[in-house]
């Protein structure tokens, strides 16, 4: 269980804000002011410096922030064979907001030879403390279906979408594998679409878009379960669940009850960061489905906005989460990232890490020094 192993009393979700000096690099690289390997040398420098920042507040999860991305999940998607990024008319629409009109295409059958976040885990390995583990983050294999169907596949590739779904299960099947074999023992899947599927507005998109929101929860699994087929025992598998992160903004709302019995018990992943720092993702009943031997990672500390949450509040809240789970069985992290995209949530970076360190203590309160609640230690 949590403690000494991943997922961590006090752990976050992936994304941090980008340093100033990151920003200006990237705006250059993409004007053609710099060139590849000088935008590598910024990004080598400031991924050290948060990781070192990381270390010295007390987590033990250690990611590189997402400082090599502009999408949390496009970056990744793009670099799958058979899959071109493209530029859109118009972007996903957030509650008040619009996201870069970036998109995606599947131009070829799906498979995985290779991808580029490979050296970028391999970095934060190597940089990482001992005592420390290296957190790698990637989009959940729904996350290719998701946001646009069947409407994103060119004509005639996929007549069949069981075709496309075993595909797309056996090709991140490989990449667990070859983020393992490059020695990642916590990886990450962001898979969103899971929490999307709670909101009555979102299964309406996808009703009138000719997809069954009754079945797609399960077709998402099953493909979640061949990526994680012949798992390494030693290798710790997190998925992490919102309703959206944009500039501070969200797409959805509802509660995980529609989800919850496939999320916890139909899915060999080992624990789960769900969002519930405001009501718009419910109460914690969802918690009674989860089986022995996994964890949830309680994300109650906002990353929307800069004001720090009161700590008594915090500890009342996870108090409440323990009337339908095992206190042993809980964490705490940020509800999100703090910059799923490079743009960064609202808020700055100081307001960022005073709630990454607050979650530190908070967890050294409620579970102790090693990880063990008290009231079970006894």
């Amino acid at each position: 269980m949590p403690g000494q192993k991943p997922p961590f009393r006090a752990d976050m979700v992936g994304s941090l804000l980008r340093p100033q000096a990151l920003k200006e690099a990237r705006e250059k690289h993409e004007k053609g002011e710099i060139s590849d390997a000088a935008l590598k040398d910024v990004e080598d420098r400031e991924i050290r410096s948060v990781i070192k920042r990381q270390e010295e507040i007390g987590l033990k999860g250690i990611t590189d922030g997402e400082f090599r991305r502009a999408f949390w999940h496009y970056d990744f998607l793009e670099h799958l064979d058979g899959v071109q990024g493209i530029w859109l008319d118009h972007g996903v629409q957030f509650k008040g907001i619009e996201l870069k009109p970036k998109g995606l295409r599947v131009v070829g059958r799906i498979g995985f030879s290779g991808h580029p976040m490979i050296e970028h885990f391999r970095f934060v390995k190597e940089n990482v403390s001992p005592g420390h583990v290296a957190k790698m983050t990637i989009p959940g294999p729904s996350m290719l279906h998701y946001r646009s169907g069947r409407q994103m596949i060119n004509a005639g590739l996929y007549p069949n979408m069981d075709e496309y779904y075993a595909d797309l299960g056996a090709a991140y099947n490989k990449a667990v594998h070859a983020f393992y074999d490059a020695g990642c023992r916590y990886l990450q899947l962001d898979d969103i679409s899971f929490a999307y599927l709670c909101d009555p507005e979102q299964r309406e998109m996808l009703r009138k878009r000719g997809d069954d929101p009754e079945k797609q929860p399960e077709i998402y699994a099953g493909m979640v379960r061949e990526a994680l087929k012949d798992k390494p025992a030693d290798l710790t598998i997190t998925m992490h669940l919102c309703r959206g992160n944009f500039r501070s903004t969200f797409i959805a709302s509802g509660g995980y009850e529609p989800v919850a019995d496939i999320l916890f018990n139909r899915m060999p992943v080992d624990g789960y960061f769900m969002e519930w720092d405001t009501d718009r993702a419910g109460g914690f009943e969802p918690l009674r489905f989860l089986p022995k031997g996994k964890s949830v990672v309680l994300g109650l500390v906002t990353s929307k906005t800069g004001v720090l949450e009161n700590k008594d509040d915090i500890k009342r809240r996870i108090d409440e989460a323990t009337k339908y789970a095992s206190l042993d069985q809980l964490c705490l992290s940020p509800q999100c990232g703090f910059a799923s995209t490079e743009e960064g949530n609202i808020l700055a970076e100081d307001e960022q890490w005073a709630k990454l360190r607050m979650i530190v203590e908070i967890a050294r309160e409620v579970w102790g020094e090693d990880g063990t609640p008290a009231k079970q230690a006894a």
